[in-house]
């Protein structure tokens, strides 16, 4: 593993653990989806609208936090293989610019562009 792979692996861990801590804080704790569902069940009683608002925006909160996690583990993946920073479309090598701004980045601009692209 070169210095860079290194770097990007501490900064990913770091930031892994800072999406978990958010994840339990947000929580109220290490909550369990089924915990917080009861916790929603609970209040049911209270304003059935207001508790069906609080539900979509913790699942809706819960899914980006989910594949953000997702991709910080798939960048650890590709440096543990040793394929981090090498664009999975066209393999040319990642601008550290780039992987400085998203360092889970799967692709290089172009090929970032190409697939973002309206069709």
């Amino acid at each position: 593993m070169d210095a860079l792979q290194t770097r990007f692996k501490a900064r990913l861990l770091q930031e892994r653990e800072l999406l978990l801590q958010r994840i339990a804080a947000q929580r109220g704790g290490q909550v369990s989806r089924v915990e917080m569902a009861a916790r929603h069940d609970i209040r049911a009683m209270e304003s059935h609208a207001r508790t069906i608002t609080e539900m979509g925006e913790e699942f809706a909160m819960n899914e980006h936090e989910t594949a953000e996690l997702a991709a910080i583990d798939a960048a650890l993946e590709r440096i543990a293989a040793g394929q981090y920073g090498v664009c999975l479309e066209c393999g040319v090598t990642i601008p550290e610019a780039r992987l400085n701004a998203y360092p889970m980045a799967l692709r290089c601009v172009s090929c970032q562009s190409a697939v973002e692209a309206p069709r």
